[in-house]
């Protein structure tokens, strides 16, 4: 099924990768409904430069199963993304990512049921398989709940699959590991460096450098979404969307220090290191199914994704979102 100009719904679609994600769809002629969280400053995120005639803001909360039917309606594919996703803050507020990620799964699978969706793409994390007991890895790896975060998708996961064994809805479950780009929050740990380094700082605050992850540029995983969507064989299945490769946080922090040309050097944050049985140390995706079901293939090796987003934050009026000297959970 192509997804040129059908009727496309993006929950979480004013963060990070929702935004990217409904820019590629308008650019594919869909008209999409992006649903912001609802806030009392009428605040539409990351879609707030986006305009065009095919696009629908609505505010609200997946939250509640009243609206969700409502936002369904008329809407022929589902893109989940909405959900609470740092980690940090889930040893703070555990249950508020069981409220939005299970049980706001749960209400948007059920109003897809009644309002008969044709696919909806629900978004889990690669943080559901917790350190690798094997690399790579791939969708057969156990689930290891290492942080309320993490259980919690696997909870939204469960609860999604179940809606297609037991009420046939035909969704896909899309796996994305590390995604990083343009727009991404600066908890994360690329755009951390990036900002404290643009910002003139001469000491780098991370937490633990040793751990591997497979980086993937947003628009990758963008279109591993949405030739997911397209897929008709993929309906039924957990699918991964990644490199094949990884690389240590140590590592990365030189590698963006050499584009940047800083001379920078690394200072342990107590703060921001997780808890030690809480910490993933490694992982590294097998795509090996979404290449053989959509043949995907990534655009951006790690070092043109890292250029890409380097110019983006670097940008004067791109740096002004972010607080690099406060630590966000």
């Amino acid at each position: 099924m192509k997804i040129e100009k059908r009727k496309c719904l993006v929950t979480g679609a004013d963060g990070f990768i929702g935004s990217h994600l409904t820019e590629m769809l308008l650019n594919k002629g869909c008209k999409v409904k992006a649903l912001s969280y609802y806030n009392s400053f009428n605040n539409w995120g990351w879609l707030e430069d986006i305009r065009h005639s095919d696009l629908e803001i609505v505010t609200g909360d997946i939250r509640d199963a009243y609206f969700c039917r409502e936002l369904l309606k008329g809407t022929e594919i589902v893109f989940h993304l909405a959900a609470l996703i740092a980690i940090p803050y889930s040893y703070v507020a555990p249950g508020s990512y069981i409220e939005t990620n299970v049980n706001g799964t749960y209400n948007i699978c059920k109003a897809a049921m009644e309002e008969g969706v044709k696919h909806i793409i629900h978004t889990s994390t690669s943080e559901v398989y917790g350190t690798a007991l094997y690399v790579p890895i791939d969708e057969n790896h156990p689930f290891q709940p290492q942080s309320p975060y993490s259980a919690s998708k696997i909870g939204a996961d469960a609860i999604a699959m179940s809606f297609y064994h037991s009420f046939g809805l035909p969704l896909t479950i899309a796996r994305p590991f590390n995604t990083y780009g343009p727009r991404q929050s600066a908890r994360a740990v690329i755009p951390t460096i990036i900002t404290q380094i643009a910002d003139g700082k001469k000491e780098i605050k991370l937490g633990d450098l040793s751990p591997t992850r497979d980086f993937n540029y947003v628009l990758d995983t963008c279109h591993g979404l949405v030739l997911l969507a397209e897929s008709d064989q993929s309906i039924g299945q957990t699918v991964n969307i990644g490199s094949n490769t990884e690389i240590s946080i140590a590592d990365t922090l030189d590698l963006i220090k050499r584009i940047m040309n800083a001379e920078v050097k690394f200072t342990a944050d107590k703060s921001r290191i997780r808890p030690s049985g809480s910490e993933v140390t490694r992982l590294c995706c097998d795509n090996t199914k979404i290449r053989a079901l959509t043949g995907y293939k990534p655009s951006y090796d790690f070092e043109k994704g890292l250029h890409e987003t380097i110019k983006w934050f670097t940008s004067r009026n791109n740096l002004k979102h972010y607080k690099s000297q406060i630590y966000n959970r």
